[in-house]
């Protein structure tokens, strides 16, 4: 199965300022998985972007970046008040999971040690498969892993994890390459992010947001 690309529309783990501007430049590509994170816009822009991604067609994602219970909690209300489809991110708490089984929104938290700012990811392989094991055995159906940030080797991670737990995995953060994007080919998650590659450039250095997302897009379609 071929992965699919959620766009980010935010650079350095911030949501961008025009980031309602952006998604208008780009609606028309083919990508129906959009997201961005609970930091860098008020909440009424927030739900006013998730509104207007949601009437053109897409599905939604909001990703939290907070390890302790509270902000876990207040980043999944957030979610469901701007009705996104998948909340991702997140340190697992029951109380999230509840909050957001009763309000009918898929959950993708991480999985494995994740700390920091920028994250990183700590454990082993088999540390990381098997947290996502029992979290699975508490109902949950996906993972936001950030296999690239891993303190070891992103890529083995990620190669072993999508072979060892069938679930909705995202593999997110750092695919900022064409070679990275034939990996995620190779592996096949369900979905990996993209945002910051975007808008630093890294697949036309002289072109616009929308044309290095284009580039990305044509160049995923030849896969």
């Amino acid at each position: 199965m071929k992965p699919e690309i959620i766009i980010m529309l935010t650079h350095h783990d911030v949501t961008v300022k025009n980031a309602s501007e952006l998604f208008d430049e780009c609606k028309d590509l083919d990508v129906k998985y959009w997201g961005f994170k609970n930091v860098g816009l008020p909440k009424d822009q927030m739900k006013a972007l998730a509104s207007k991604m949601k009437a053109a067609g897409k599905t939604t994602f909001l990703e939290v970046v907070t390890y302790d219970e509270a902000s876990c909690l207040d980043g999944a209300q957030t979610a469901i008040d701007c009705g996104f489809d998948y909340l991702m991110g997140t340190l697992y708490y029951d109380s999230v999971a509840e909050l957001l089984r009763k309000n009918n929104m898929s959950y993708l938290p991480f999985v494995g040690k994740v700390s920091g700012s920028p994250s990183i990811l700590e454990g082993t392989n088999e540390e990381i498969i098997a947290n996502a094991h029992e979290l699975m055995a508490k109902g949950i159906k996906g993972f936001d892993i950030l296999a690239y940030r891993h303190v070891i080797d992103g890529e083995k991670l990620a190669r072993e994890f999508c072979k060892a737990v069938k679930a909705q995995i995202c593999i997110a953060g750092s695919i900022s390459s064409y070679e990275r994007i034939d990996t995620m080919f190779d592996i096949a998650p369900w979905t990996f992010t993209m945002g910051s590659a975007l808008f630093d450039k890294k697949f036309i250095p002289d072109g616009s947001f929308r044309e290095n997302l284009k580039a990305v897009v044509a160049y995923m379609a030849k896969k």
